[in-house]
């Protein structure tokens, strides 16, 4: 059974799971978003987060398939360079990169939040068994996620 730990990357929460190819949710994480904080205090309360799910579902960063990210925009796609708009400590902050590394992980993705929910509700929610699915998100910010003909539109930046 492959897992992987899927990480959403917000203005007001941070959150985590670890998920199984069935996409059964095995452990979460959950932690505000924090404020006042420089790039590094940031990125280690996303560790803090993550390291919650990956110890609900007693699962080892060597166990994991990979790691997939969804952050608001923009960012430098796909090398995952994120400027999340809402989050002025992290300016073109690597963290694909910084992921990849901390987890030792090979295949690490980072796309925007709204691609992230249009494939989660293509997967295993209310946009399953669709040929085409338009998500939107309405939170910090707004964004869409597109899938066309069965398939993920990237567009020509991932934004």
């Amino acid at each position: 059974m492959a897992t992987v730990l899927a990480l959403d990357i917000g203005g007001t929460k941070l959150a985590a799971a670890v998920v199984d190819d069935a996409g059964r949710i095995l452990g979460r994480g959950r932690v505000p978003s924090p404020t006042g904080t420089d790039a590094e205090g940031f990125y280690e309360a996303l560790i803090v987060c993550a390291a919650a799910a990956l110890r609900g579902a007693d699962t080892q960063p060597a166990d994991l398939a990979g790691v997939g990210v969804a952050a608001a925009g923009p960012m430098v796609w796909p090398a995952g360079d994120v400027s999340p708009l809402n989050m002025p400590a992290w300016r073109d902050f690597p963290l694909r990169k910084r992921l990849a590394e901390e987890f030792a992980a090979e295949r690490v993705l980072v796309h925007n939040d709204a691609v992230g929910l249009a494939v989660g509700e293509h997967w295993k929610g209310a946009g399953q068994g669709s040929r085409n699915l338009l998500g939107i998100t309405v939170s910090t910010g707004i964004g869409g996620g597109l899938i066309l003909d069965g398939r993920l539109y990237h567009g020509t930046s991932g934004n």
